[in-house]
């Protein structure tokens, strides 16, 4: 099972991460602003792709998200497109700007 990591420095910058051994693989950057956590950018390597790790982070990301209370922002192309395509799914979580 691939697990995922969270990192964020002292301004609430960083993301999730998902690492095999000590190669980072797969990550979505994220910042957390009071109630807001906006997510910038989600990327897997090349040769992890077509595993369902982007889709992995997005889960890890919004079960975050509910558990802290906080509304997404979805600047990443990725995360935007899922929001949009299942809007009964996020619908508590979607900060449309």
């Amino acid at each position: 099972m691939d697990e995922i990591t969270l990192r964020l420095n002292d301004k609430n910058q960083g993301g999730f991460f998902i690492f095999e051994g000590e190669e980072k693989v797969a990550e979505m950057i994220i910042s957390i602003s009071g109630t807001a956590l906006t997510v910038y950018h989600t990327e897997v390597i090349p040769s992890a792709e077509g595993r369902g790790l982007a889709k992995k982070l997005l889960a890890h990301m919004v079960d975050y998200a509910r558990k802290h209370g906080l509304k997404v922002i979805p600047l990443c192309p990725y995360v935007h497109a899922q929001f949009k395509r299942h809007p009964a799914e996020y619908a508590d979580l979607w900060k449309e700007e």
